[in-house]
């Protein structure tokens, strides 16, 4: 039976929420005839039919004949990265197995209690590469997002065996070895756009130093037009590798435009985006473009985004070779660990962050 929250109840959201781990799952499944008022988004940033382009779509990238080094390929990946920071592949050698089960896994992850998931929080983990939470910055945001997820940061398989949950462990990690191909095919692409045709190891660790793959869950939501999934944000990354249900509700900014275009689920496709750390790398060639989750009211709805980044003790900046013939940077170096730890500090808001990066 739909309930409505109690005064008592909704003054201690965030202990049921956040404190106790049940998430904005917990919420969902009491039921609720009304988003609670802590959801409740300013009219700004809910997502309106009004500034949704239903005509238009991101390019859909085929990249079967990869191994015959055929250039179209190459120019439509660059492209993309160029016009719209967003473009879906298919044909690209992931097993469609490999995508289904840990597909699979995050469901099982969070069927788990509440108990069980909250071992896992920035509260009571025993380490800071794994961490279970809900929204994006409780601590910094004045409206919460209508997500829980697992974020799990990749440091070499022993680890993850002895930290990662058993839940979704071992179906995380086969998702991330086999994403490791088409990273490197997709990278060696984007920087023959730059004019770097060979990825040295220095470049390559530069690039892909560290990966973090995170499990988002959606649960269904009583007002979806009245919140957000996300909120407006780019990802810090160099690349993201989201792996999407059949639900859909994913949008992106259209370039140069304040108006949003779906990206639909295409079953066993991946979905790229270039991130913050390559468009500064490629001094502004590449776009990291806004996006964001619409709640959904009739489903509850998954997706496994693979954050390809550079180290943390890495400096980022433009390129050598993108600047050396005498284009202007517009963007500092920068310790690639200040950089993310001024995107964590806030809530979403947009693409303020890499303005944290701009030479003035």
């Amino acid at each position: 039976m739909p309930t409505t929250l109690s005064s008592n109840f909704s003054n201690n959201i965030t202990e049921f929420v956040v404190n106790e781990g049940n998430g904005v799952k917990g919420l969902s499944e009491l039921g609720l005839k009304t988003l609670p008022k802590q959801y409740i988004q300013p009219h700004k940033e809910r997502i309106t039919t009004s500034t949704i382009i239903v005509d238009d779509s991101i390019p859909i990238i085929d990249i079967s004949n990869w191994d015959d080094n055929n250039p179209k390929s190459c120019e439509k990946i660059c492209d993309a990265a160029e016009n719209w920071g967003f473009f879906q592949i298919i044909n690209h050698g992931i097993p469609l197995e490999v995508l289904d089960t840990v597909k699979a896994a995050t469901y099982r992850f969070f069927r788990q209690s509440a108990e069980e998931k909250n071992k896992h929080s920035k509260e009571n983990s025993t380490t800071n590469n794994v961490r279970y939470g809900t929204s994006f910055t409780p601590q910094a945001e004045k409206t919460g997002e209508w997500k829980d997820y697992l974020s799990l940061f990749y440091v070499s398989d022993e680890e993850a065996a002895a930290l990662w949950p058993s839940a979704c462990r071992d179906e995380a990690l086969e998702f991330l070895r086999n994403s490791e191909i088409v990273i490197k095919k997709l990278l060696k692409a984007l920087m023959k756009g730059l004019n770097i045709n060979e990825i040295d190891q220095t470049k390559e660790s530069l690039l892909m130093g560290s990966k973090r793959i995170n499990l988002n869950y959606y649960p269904k939501c009583p007002n979806p037009e009245l919140t957000v999934g996300v909120g407006r944000h780019s990802d810090v990354s160099t690349l993201t590798i989201l792996l999407q249900d059949n639900i859909g509700g994913l949008y992106v900014k259209k370039l140069d435009s304040n108006s949003w275009v779906h990206i639909p689920p295409i079953d066993g496709a991946i979905v790229i985006n270039i991130g913050d750390a390559l468009q500064i790398m490629s001094n502004g060639k590449y776009k990291s473009i806004e996006h964001r989750v619409m709640a959904n009211g009739c489903n509850n709805r998954i997706s496994v985004p693979i954050f390809v980044n550079p180290k943390p003790n890495d400096l980022i900046g433009p390129l050598p070779e993108v600047v050396k013939n005498g284009e202007k940077a517009i963007y500092k170096q920068v310790l690639y660990s200040d950089y993310v730890k001024h995107f964590f500090r806030k809530a979403h808001d947009g693409k303020e962050t890499v303005d944290f990066a701009k030479i003035n």
